[in-house]
C-alpha cells in the first residue's frame, strides 16, 4: 500500500481509502464489519464516514468494528449536512459542532478524531464562528486536523485567508466528487489545492459505479445497485457518462484490468490527491478496487483517458452536496 501525506499536513494516509456512507444500509453490519478488518489487514489507514451516513448506523458500526485496533486507523467523519429537522439541526454554527462532535466521538467510541470535515460550506454562519470553534477542538484534543467538504474554490481560500489572519487552525484537506466522469474541479479548485497544499480526497472516484462498467446504454440498472434502489442518483446516469463508463471497459479489456482499477489507477495519478474513498458492500468488491494499487499506467493510456475524459472538466459536476 502507497501512503501520501494528508494535503502538507505530516498525516500519512493510505492511497485508498475505505468510504461507508453504505454502512448500515446497503450493507449490514456483519458483512460491513468484515469490510473494514479486511481494509485494514490490506494497509487501507484511512476510513471515512460522517455523522448522517445511514441514520448515524456508520458511525456505530466503525466504533464496533475498531475495538482494539483504533490505533491503526486515520479516522475522519464530518458534519454540518442535515441531522435533524430542528432549527439548529445542520450548518456549522458552534452550537451544531459542539453538539455533532459529542455524537460522533460517541458512536465511534474514541475520545478523538482524526480529520474532522465540515460536510458543506453554511452560507448562514460566519467562518470565523466555525473556524474559531473547530480550532477550539483542535486544542481541546477531541480533533487533530480539520478539513472541508463540498466547498466551492473561492470558499476554501476564504477560509484559509481567516485561518491565517486570525491565527487558527488551518483545512489541510478538502473532499469534492471527482473522477473521470467529473473533472469540474481542475478548473479551479485544483490550482487552489496545490498552491495552498491542500490534499483532495476525491468522492464518488468510480461515479457511483458507472466507471466499473455496471451500466450500459438502452438497459435497465443491475438489480441492488445505487441507481436501482436510489431514484435520485438514477437522475445522474446521462447517455454522456454511460458512454464514457464503455470507453473505460474498453481500455481496461485491452490492459487486463477492471475497470475500477483503471479509473482508481487514474485519479492516483493526479499530484493533488492525497487518498480515495472508495466505498464497498461486499468484501469482494473491496478486493477488486485494492488492485489498482499495483496498476501502472503508461503515458499513453493516461493521455487517452484524459482525453477521453475532457468533456466532463466542464459542464455541471456529477455530484455537489449543499445547504440552502
Amino acid at each position: 500500500m502507497e501512503y501520501r501525506r494528508l494535503g502538507n499536513s505530516g498525516l500519512q494516509v493510505s492511497i485508498l481509502g475505505l468510504g461507508t456512507n453504505a454502512f448500515g444500509s446497503r450493507a449490514d453490519k456483519e458483512t460491513s464489519i468484515r469490510i473494514i478488518h479486511q481494509a485494514l489487514d490490506q494497509g487501507v489507514n484511512f476510513i471515512d464516514t460522517a455523522n448522517i451516513y445511514s441514520g448515524s448506523e456508520s458511525e456505530r458500526i466503525i466504533g464496533e468494528a475498531l475495538t482494539g485496533r483504533r490505533h491503526e486507523v486515520v479516522l475522519a467523519t464530518k458534519a454540518g449536512l442535515v441531522q435533524n429537522d430542528g432549527p439548529n439541526g445542520k450548518g456549522s454554527s458552534r452550537y451544531h459542532i459542539m453538539q455533532e462532535i459529542e455524537g460522533s466521538l460517541k458512536r465511534l467510541k474514541t475520545d478523538y478524531i482524526d480529520l474532522y470535515q465540515i460536510h458543506s460550506f453554511d452560507p448562514n454562519t460566519l467562518l470565523e464562528e466555525t473556524l474559531r470553534t473547530l480550532d477550539d477542538l483542535v486544542r481541546s484534543g477531541k480533533v487533530r486536523y480539520i478539513g472541508a467538504s463540498n466547498y466551492a474554490a473561492w470558499e476554501l481560500m476564504k477560509a484559509l485567508a481567516t485561518s491565517d489572519r486570525l491565527n487558527l487552525s488551518r483545512y489541510v484537506s478538502i473532499q469534492p466528487c471527482y473522477s473521470l466522469a467529473d473533472r469540474t474541479i481542475e478548473q479551479e479548485l485544483v490550482p487552489l489545492c496545490l498552491d495552498q497544499g491542500i490534499g483532495v480526497i476525491p468522492y464518488f472516484p468510480l461515479a457511483g459505479g458507472i466507471l466499473t462498467g455496471k451500466y450500459a446504454a438502452g438497459s435497465a440498472s443491475p438489480a441492488g445497485s445505487r441507481a436501482d434502489k436510489d431514484p435520485n442518483f438514477a437522475k445522474r446516469l446521462d447517455a454522456e457518462r454511460i458512454q464514457l463508463g464503455e470507453q473505460v471497459s474498453k481500455i481496461a479489456r485491452e490492459l487486463d484490468v477492471s475497470p475500477s482499477a483503471l479509473s482508481l489507477a487514474w485519479l492516483m495519478e493526479q499530484p493533488v490527491v492525497s487518498t480515495i474513498i472508495v466505498g464497498a458492500t461486499r468484501v469482494e468488491q473491496l478486493e477488486d478496487n485494492l488492485r489498482s494499487t499495483s496498476v501502472k499506467l503508461a503515458d499513453q493510456t493516461i493521455q487517452e483517458l484524459d482525453r477521453i475524459s475532457m468533456p466532463f472538466r466542464y459542464g455541471e459536476p456529477f455530484a455537489v452536496y449543499r445547504l440552502s
